[in-house]
């Protein structure tokens, strides 16, 4: 009996290939929302450290107070640009779930394919040595029945 060969051997090899891709892809969106939220956390306790470092002062100047009023809002616009990116890089993770899912779901089938070739392959290998040992012992005891 021939070994076992499944036809679509290249193209499941390329699916796999195409899925590692879109979850290389997935994880480097997680990674984007990932340093986004580190940037605005950042930038909240820098806000918090610029409020308690002048709040502990000596004294306080209406400079100083002007200056962290601008800081505030610098610090306000530069977080709402903050969560508009991560809004953005929210959508293109689902998108990029949505492709990762979908390539494993066509890899899963291919490979679920090769399973039932195989078991099928396998099937008609057990019979056909079932055949040849049936044979085998036929033709010894046809040789042992006529010596």
């Amino acid at each position: 009996m021939t070994r076992f060969q499944f036809r679509l051997q290249t193209v499941l090899e390329w699916r796999e290939k195409q899925l590692e891709l879109e979850e290389s892809r997935f994880r480097q969106r997680m990674a984007e929302i990932a340093d986004l939220d580190r940037a605005r956390d950042s930038l909240l306790a820098a806000e918090r450290e610029a409020e308690i470092e002048l709040r502990q002062s000596a004294s306080i100047s209406g400079q100083d107070l002007m200056a962290l009023t601008g800081y505030r809002r610098w610090v306000a616009a530069r977080a709402r640009k903050l969560a508009a990116d991560r809004a953005e890089a929210q959508k293109r993770l689902a998108a990029q779930e949505t492709a990762m899912l979908e390539a494993r779901r066509r890899c899963r089938l291919l490979e679920r394919l090769k399973e039932r070739r195989l078991a099928e392959w396998e099937a008609a290998r057990d019979r056909e040595l079932d055949a040849l040992a049936s044979e085998s012992y036929l033709a010894g005891w046809v040789r042992d029945r006529i010596a």
